[in-house]
């Protein structure tokens, strides 16, 4: 399994390349270095300016040397709608062609509906799956984030009761909102 997280403060140094170089490195930790891809690095540390893999090597590395020396290969992309979205389509292809050629390979990917054509028009069997959180899920995130107040003397037991009970009472209207906008809401995405 490898996993990347979209960082949208982060756009510059996530690009195909790297996100998908990130997925090689944590696929070889599994199986070794194997001496093609050795041979790769060294020539492109010799090309001027570069001591990475271009895209292309990295995309033919993964589906014909690393994802074959697996019987299952689960790749997770988080929060993809927070790329951009030329860099989107293009790691939208690469993964297609990774897939394609890599029966045993498996997408997962999270985001918000918005991107969910974009995954649609790349790939032809897709599972979606809607996340919305319960109320027993913001309970406990609320409880850990107020247990996380620094200054004792700015929350007492009623204050913190009245925080979770106030937020957990308007929960109703705010899945009213997430439903009007599409920028509320996440999605799992399966591609198989």
């Amino acid at each position: 399994m490898a996993a990347v997280y979209c960082d949208f403060l982060a756009q510059e140094e996530q690009s195909t390349t790297n996100m998908l170089g990130a997925i090689l490195k944590q696929l070889i930790m599994g199986v070794g270095i194997p001496e093609d891809i050795r041979e790769a690095f060294q020539k492109a540390k010799k090309l001027f300016g570069g001591c990475s893999l271009p895209l292309i090597s990295v995309v033919e590395n993964l589906k014909r040397t690393i994802i074959t020396s697996y019987a299952r290969v689960f790749i997770c992309l988080d929060a993809l709608d927070e790329s951009p979205p030329k860099q989107r389509q293009e790691l939208l292809e690469s993964l297609r062609e990774i897939v394609r050629f890599s029966p045993n390979a498996r997408l997962f990917l999270t985001g918000r509906p918005s991107i969910y054509d974009e995954i649609v028009r790349c790939f032809s069997k897709v599972v979606r799956i809607p996340v919305c959180p319960t109320h027993a899920d913001i309970q406990g995130y609320l409880e850990k984030r107020l247990d996380r107040e620094t200054d004792p003397d700015a929350m007492d037991d009623g204050l913190r009761a009245d925080i979770i009970r106030i937020i957990l009472e308007k929960i109703p209207e705010m899945r009213q909102e997430y439903r009007k906008s599409s920028r509320c809401k996440s999605e799992i995405c399966m591609v198989h």
